[in-house]
Formats: C-alpha cells, structure tokens, sequence
C-alpha cells in the first residue's frame, strides 16, 4: 500500500517535513519529494493541521493490567475513603454471584500513613472477602473475611519477602505490603479465565493506541500472561508492538533459566508474532516502593529508625542471577527505587559485564527514583539506561504525603534525577509504569518539561535543575525507548524507518509548559495502518 501524509507537519526527530509517503509499511520519501515520489496513491492520510510525530514507545508498562482496569472494579481516581467505601459496597450489591469482591487502584496516600484497617472495609463488605490491590501494586488492603480466609492471624509468621502490618499484639491490622505478604491472600483470588484476560489485554491495546503508543515493555510476565499474549497474537489483538519481560524470582531463577529460553524461543517461532511480539528480557524486582516503606535505602528511613525498607533479592544472589540470564542473552531489567536498590542493581550489572564480558546488552534499571551521587556516572559508565517514569517527578498526594516525610528533606531533593544523568551521558527512556500512574505519556512530558503537578505547581518547579527540554523529553519517549528495544528502525520517521507514528492535534515541540497534557491525540499509525481509535481522553 502507498500511503501519503499530508495537510500538516511531519516531525522526524531531526527535522520538519510538509509530508510523509509510506510504502510497505516504512518511510520511504519526505517533504516535496513525497509528494512527487507516487503518481498515485492507495490512501491520504489528511493530518488537518495537526501534526504527525513518531509514535510512543513506553519502555516500561503492563498493560493487561491496565487493561483489566477496564474489567473489572477500578478505584482509580477516588479521592476519600469514603468513595472507595461506595464504589465496593455498590459493587458487591450489582454482583452477588461473586465469592470475592477483588479491586484495583486505590491510592495510599488516602489512607493513614498508607495503611488502610480491616475494618473500615468491613463497614462497606462484611459478608464476603474483599482485596483491594493498591495503585502501586505493591499493597493490599482487605477485610476481616480476606484475613480468615487467607488463614492470616497473630501467630501467622512473617514472610520472608513481605510484611503484615500488625497492631501492637500481633493481630493482623488489614494491609499486607510486598509480594509474598499479598500472596498470602492472593493464592485465594477466583482464577480469571482465558476470556476474561483477552478482553482485559483487548482493553489496553485500545488505550495504547488512543494514546499514540506504538511500542511498550510489558515490564513483568509469567507463563500464564505469555498464554493471553499468544492468544492475542493469533486473534489479531496486538495494535501496539509488544516485548515482554519474564519476572525472575528469587526463590526460583534457577529453574526459571531453561522455561524463559524456551519462552523466548517459541515466540521467535510462531508466525503470529512477527512484527508484534517477542520476549528478550528477564525483570528483576530489587525493592519495592518508599511510599510503602519497602523502597531499598543505603540508610534508615526518616520514620523508621534501624529500618533500610525491604530488599526482594541480597546483593550477592542478584548478581549471580544478572549474570546467569545475561549470559542466556536476555537483556537485564531491574526495577530499582531506593538508593540501596538503585545501587544494588548497579552493582549486579557491573559483574555481569566484568564475568561476560563486552556487548550490546543495554541493561535497564526502571524508575530511578533515588540515587545516591556517587552512583549517578555509574549509569553512563556501564551503558546502563535509566528508565523513568516521567509523570511521578513531582509534588503530587504520594510524594507529600507519604514519599517525603519517610525520606526527609536531604533525600528527597535527590529524586528523579532525569537531567542529571542525562548530562552525565547516560541513555534515558521514558515510560508510564501503567496502571500504577496515567499511560498518557502527554502527560508524563509535560512533568518532565516543568516538574509541576497537575495544579501547575510549584511555579518555578520542584526540583527545576532536573527539567528537560521538551525535545529532549520526547525523545525519551521516542528514540529512548527505541534504543532500549533494539530497534534501529524505530523512534524516528527517517526515510527507511519504520512508519509508527500518531498525529497531535497541536505541535508540542514549541510548547514549554503544563498544556502538553491537554494536546489530543488524533490517531495511531502501526507500519502505515490505523492502529485504533483515537480519543485520548484518560
């Protein structure tokens, strides 16, 4: 098919062109040579004004998860406990039919230091389990019947990767932080079936595209999310090119070798996946998050004296196991929040490439949200890109109310170091970490620009030595995210690139400021083709 663009402006990342053709799914001729490049054409892509950029790439997001938002009850957006109250008890009533009533995206900074009570749970749902998964995903909040049938009581014992939030005499108080604690009710949740998972991966296609993402980093996934992602494949489902990232445990990397090669090897062979789908990285979890208190620090928290938060994996056993995928071939993706975390994580990659030696391996460590100084050239030295999450570098509910007062002020004026290391000459990407904050990655430009909230403040920004220019944050979430995908072919419309791009209803590359998030994303183009409906409405 020989497509045109025109009607607007084409910005490659390097340049403005008057138009685009499109052959066979890439770039083949810009500007006045467009325009002559075909005596016909199969289609006019008529951009109206508006302007045609290369499409979104989220280097770090989940997007069945986000999908299921869709599915099933979301509380994302609440504001009280009184609403989250509302929203469970209504939903319990509309379903009576289900054993439990499970939900996603409440927010933590609504709750008392961000534990939430049984009890008050229990006044919305007392005669069924209720598990609400909190916006981070790292926290569960449940009720009095969640607790008994999770068998979790007093004399319950501490797990080794997780903590139950106690009253002074051991009772359990109704908050389970990290993942073996969630999983002590999690083992309980009604199995979802393969339906019900394809329509919630069907739902975040959708949003994908209707925010002009064209490629994302499904940043943690196991046997069962890979069956969707096949299922998917096949159907037709994938509008957005996928790679994912095989969540490696602690407990189990060892056995994990063996199915993650043959993961990886059984989408290279499947047809269905060619151009779509593939499965090139392993995750690591090194923490948690602070406003948990399980973020991993070099020192005790501010309100906890003697405690350094919660790390999922020791330094030594991280290390071996970086080694061991990366000699695998996978490429290295560790989530990394406190500065111990950030460290460690570090420290793991620096020996995988001292014991294998030399390549093109382009490990990620993800959120970057606290890093000691003496750490920040590392990134740079070690190729290492810095993947952060855009939108959660500033003074919003979370970091006030629960992020700042457990770091204190020196600490937390070092968070999101974005300009820092980008200046030190580390590669940057950018991604949403979707559904914990908005995929829109509009948005998360616009924090990145001003370091403002979404009240616009403060005016001069929190930190406004670590703000971006707005070039420079859009190819963070272009060409970045392109680099960390191995895709040459990627992040920019040059003639012979790839033709994944979205039209803007405006030009954000000459805007500076907080009305980036209000620019509308038109439409989504995957190699040439409409992707899904525009609307980018959140």
């Amino acid at each position: 098919m020989k497509r045109l663009v025109r009607n607007g402006t084409v910005i490659t990342g390097t340049m403005r062109a008057s138009a685009m053709a499109v052959e066979d799914g890439a770039v083949v001729a810009l500007g006045d040579d467009a325009l002559d490049w075909a005596s016909g054409w199969d289609e006019v892509i008529d951009l109206q004004g508006g302007v045609a950029i290369p499409g979104f790439r989220d280097g770090h997001a989940h997007p069945l998860s986000g999908g299921m938002d869709a599915v099933m009850l979301s509380l994302g957006g609440l504001r009280s406990i009184e609403e989250i109250q509302s929203a469970v008890r209504g939903w319990a009533a509309e379903h009576p039919e289900q054993p439990w009533i499970e939900a996603r995206g409440y927010d933590p900074s609504l709750l008392p230091h961000g534990v939430g009570d049984a009890s008050v749970l229990d006044a919305a749902v007392l005669d069924r389990p209720v598990a609400l998964h909190s916006s981070d995903h790292h926290m569960m909040w449940v009720n009095s019947a969640a607790l008994r049938a999770a068998g979790i009581t007093a004399e319950t014992p501490e797990p080794e990767l997780g903590t139950i939030v106690r009253h002074g005499d051991g009772s359990p108080v109704g908050t389970l932080l990290e993942w073996d604690a969630v999983a002590l009710v999690g083992r309980h949740l009604p199995v979802l079936d393969l339906e019900t998972r394809l329509a919630g991966l069907r739902a975040g296609m959708a949003a994908l595209a209707s925010h002009g993402i064209v490629w994302v980093q499904d940043a943690s996934v196991d046997a069962d999310t890979l069956s969707v992602y096949l299922a998917a494949a096949r159907a037709g489902l994938l509008t957005c090119r996928v790679n994912l990232a095989w969540r490696a445990e602690p407990r189990t990397w060892e056995r994990q070798r063996t199915e993650f090669v043959a993961a990886r090897a059984s989408l290279r062979e499947d047809p269905a996946t060619v151009g779509r789908l593939t499965g090139n990285t392993v995750k690591f979890f090194a923490d948690g998050v602070i406003e948990g208190g399980t973020g991993f620090l070099l020192e005790p928290y501010d309100d906890a004296p003697g405690c350094c938060g919660l790390p999922n994996w020791t330094a030594g056993a991280l290390a071996e196991a970086v080694r061991a995928f990366d000699t695998d071939g996978f490429q290295i993706h560790i989530h990394a929040i406190g500065d111990g975390g950030v460290r460690m994580a570090l420290d793991a990659i620096e020996s995988a490439v001292r014991h294998n030696g030399t390549r093109d391996r382009r490990p990620v460590i993800a959120h970057t949200q606290l890093v000691d100084p003496a750490d920040r050239a590392r990134f740079a030295e070690l190729g290492v890109i810095a993947n952060f999450e855009p939108l959660w570098a500033c003074l919003d509910n979370s970091m006030l109310a629960l992020t700042m007062p457990r770091l204190g002020p020196r600490r937390s004026a070092l968070q999101y170091p974005i300009a820092s290391i980008a200046a030190l000459g580390a590669p940057i990407s950018f991604g949403s970490d979707w559904p914990v904050s908005s995929v829109s990655p509009l948005q998360g430009l616009a924090v990145a620009v001003t370091r403002q909230n979404a009240q616009g403040a403060p005016e001069s920004g929190w930190l406004p030595e670590e703000r971006v220019p707005i070039a420079q944050a859009l190819a963070a979430y272009t060409a970045g995210t392109a680099y960390q995908a191995f895709d040459h072919r990627a992040g920019t419309l040059a003639v012979g690139a790839a033709a994944d791009f979205c039209v803007l209803e405006k030009d954000i590359t000459t805007m500076s400021g907080r009305e980036i998030a209000d620019v509308g994303v038109v439409q989504t183009y995957l190699g040439g083709e409409r992707a899904g409906p525009g609307d980018s409405g959140d």
